[in-house]
Formats: structure tokens, C-alpha cells, sequence
């Protein structure tokens, strides 16, 4: 026989849980009766003799089997079942909500039903077929947005096409995506220039180049100044000043004066000079690479190389879009291998932006 401390003990759960999911909730309890096998007990509430009548569905929610006691949860939109089935998510359509897309659950994880990971901070971006290197973790002594610098040893930098300079013939703002050997965007930079500087002063404009992250924060800033690049004024030749982060100088390329050939030293924010650079006598891109070799200062041995690459003859001849390959020691420090980026557009546009007639520069001497 059982007691009936443990009838009244069921009756006081049932009215704890009726109250937790917020129904109102009359306990009449009709019979109890005690027998030989058992405790027998009728409960009847509120709920069920709503459930006698079936009210109609609400207004906007097409679900056949609607029933009182299978609504959806307090602050969900009433969405037909099934609507939806996010990735990563059991039997979604057995819920009253949409559930959201989140990312998927990791290999081996187990959740309960319904459960979805939250997604993960700071992952490769994916836009429009553009996949961006992931975030690598903090480095010490780095420059903020600089960390990715410290994973590669090898840079590519595509220039894009601009379909208004090919038909118009107006200079506009350089655009370039920097990636690394495994085709992941790393950086993009862009140039800031006005129109009038572009079109009047060409290749040897001044200019300001903002070079983001796959977070949209300005990690580099180059400054050109407005100088001379002809060996006939030594004087005034070219330089550029690298920043990183923007404001706080961390190197410069400063062009040095050679009859034939172009020479540029990189400096560090001191001043000091930490690398050399080297390019050929003519700077001509027909149908092969063009080489600017790295050396250490006393120009001894061979550190890296700034590669203009042949991008075939119809985009050679058609556009001034360029690409670029920049290689460096991996153990090389990041604000060097900054300014080594740095220095590779300034001999983009000193060497490969086209002018207004179109015509290449073939070196230092014109």
C-alpha cells in the first residue's frame, strides 16, 4: 500500500512545474482512491480542458497540429516548423522558432538537441570568394595587425584592375590585395590621393596608402613625399616612410644615387641603415620577371628579393595593374619585412604606374 504523504508529495510537484512555465493552474483533485496494486489519481487542470476546445492558430502561424501546451517560447516569432535547418543543429524542424544560423559543432563534440556553437571571433573572412588569412595569435615586442608578418616568409601583391582608367584613361586610386603563398588575403591597401594630384603629377605623385586588415583596422600607413627620382637631381631624390601603427614611424626606403641603376636603402625608425636593395639597369618587363635584389648593407649576400612579375602580354599592354612577389627571411624582424612592403610600391609607382602617355619608365637615368 502506498502512503498518501506521497500522493500529496506528487500533487505539490505537478503545481511547483505549472507555475515554473508561467500557466495558471487550478489543482482539483477529483478522486483518490487506494487499492491493493496501487495509487490511482485524476488531475484536472486548466490546461487540459483548454486543450478540449483547440482554439484556432495565431494569426501568421500556419501549423496544422497547433495545440495548446506546444506554443513556442515566450519572444519568438510564430514560424511554422521546419522553416529552417541550420548547420550543425539536430532536428531543427521539431522547434516553433527559426533557429539561426551559427557555426558548426566541432568533430567529436556532443550537445544536447537543438544546441548550437556560438561563432567563433576573429576567423578568415569570406566576401565574395575572398578568403583572408586567419588571425594569428599575439606576438610579443609586434606591432599591433603586424603578427601576420611573423607566420609568412613570402608576400604576393596583386594591384586591381580599374575598368574606369582603361576606358576613360583617368589615373584613379591604386588598390592592391596582399596575400600569402597559400592565396589568403592578408592585407588591402589603398591609395588616398586627390584627382588632380593623380592626373597632373603621375607616378611621381605624392601619395598616402592605408593598408587594412581583414578587421578593417589600419595596421601600415605609407607617406610619400613629393621628390625627384631622376639621377640628374641627387639632391632630392625619392623616400617613403613606413608606420605602423599609423603615426608611429618604423622605417623608410630612401632611394640612392646611382648613374644606371636603382638603389634604395632600408632604414629602421633610428635611421640606421639595415638593408640594400638593387634593381637592374633596365627596368623592362617584356615577357619576364623584373628582380630587385635584398642584400645586407655591405651588399655581401643576398637577404630577399622584390619581383615584378609577367602578368601576360594583353594585361601588360592594356593596363598598368601589376603584380608583385616579395620574399624575406621568416626569422627577419616584422617591421622590416613592413618596410620591405613599403618599398615595393614605391617601385611600383616609380617604375610600373604608367604616365599619361602610356609609356613605361625604363630606369633611372630617364
Amino acid at each position: 500500500m502506498v502512503s498518501s504523504r506521497w500522493f500529496f508529495r506528487a500533487a505539490d510537484i505537478y503545481f511547483h512545474y505549472s507555475n515554473k512555465k508561467g500557466c495558471e493552474t487550478d489543482l482539483l483533485i477529483g478522486r483518490a482512491a487506494f487499492s491493493s496494486w496501487g495509487l490511482r489519481a485524476t488531475i484536472v487542470s486548466r490546461s487540459t480542458a483548454m486543450q478540449a476546445h483547440k482554439p484556432p492558430p495565431a494569426p501568421g502561424f500556419s501549423n496544422a497540429s497547433y495545440a495548446p501546451g506546444n506554443q513556442v517560447p515566450c519572444g519568438y516569432p510564430q514560424l511554422a516548423p521546419g522553416t529552417y535547418q541550420a548547420p550543425g543543429v539536430a532536428d531543427a524542424g521539431s522547434y516553433g522558432f527559426q533557429v539561426q544560423a551559427m557555426s558548426p559543432v566541432p568533430p567529436g563534440f556532443t550537445g544536447p538537441p537543438g544546441f548550437a556553437v556560438p561563432p567563433i571571433q576573429n576567423q578568415p573572412v569570406m566576401q565574395e570568394g575572398t578568403v583572408w588569412m586567419p588571425v594569428p595569435p599575439p606576438f610579443p615586442n609586434c606591432p599591433p595587425g603586424l603578427e601576420y608578418l611573423t607566420q609568412i616568409d613570402q608576400i604576393l601583391i596583386h594591384q586591381q584592375i580599374e575598368l574606369l582608367e582603361i576606358l576613360t584613361g583617368f589615373e584613379t586610386k591604386n588598390k592592391y590585395e596582399i596575400k600569402n603563398t597559400l592565396g589568403q588575403r592578408v592585407y588591402f591597401a589603398a591609395e588616398d590621393t586627390d584627382c588632380c594630384t593623380r592626373n597632373c603629377c603621375g607616378p611621381s605623385r605624392p601619395f598616402t596608402i592605408h593598408i587594412t586588415d581583414n578587421l578593417g583596422h589600419e595596421v601600415i600607413t605609407l607617406e610619400r613625399p613629393l621628390r625627384c627620382s631622376s639621377c640628374c637631381f641627387p639632391c632630392c631624390l625619392q623616400e617613403l616612410e613606413v608606420q605602423a601603427p599609423p603615426g608611429t614611424p618604423v622605417g623608410y626606403v630612401v632611394q640612392n644615387w646611382h648613374a644606371c641603376l636603382p638603389k634604395f636603402t632600408i632604414q629602421d625608425e633610428k635611421r640606421m641603415d639595415i638593408l640594400k636593395i638593387s634593381g637592374p639597369c633596365v627596368v623592362c618587363s617584356c615577357c619576364e620577371d623584373v628582380n630587385f635584389e635584398v642584400k645586407s648593407v655591405d651588399e655581401s649576400c643576398a637577404v630577399g628579393r622584390i619581383s615584378k612579375q609577367w602578368t601576360g602580354l594583353l594585361k601588360e599592354a592594356v593596363t598598368d595593374a601589376d603584380n608583385f612577389g616579395i620574399t624575406f627571411p621568416m626569422d627577419l624582424d616584422v617591421k622590416m619585412k613592413a618596410v620591405m612592403i613599403g618599398a615595393c610600391f614605391l617601385i611600383d609607382f616609380m617604375f610600373f604606374d604608367h604616365a599619361g602617355d602610356k609609356r613605361q619608365r625604363a630606369g633611372v637615368w630617364q
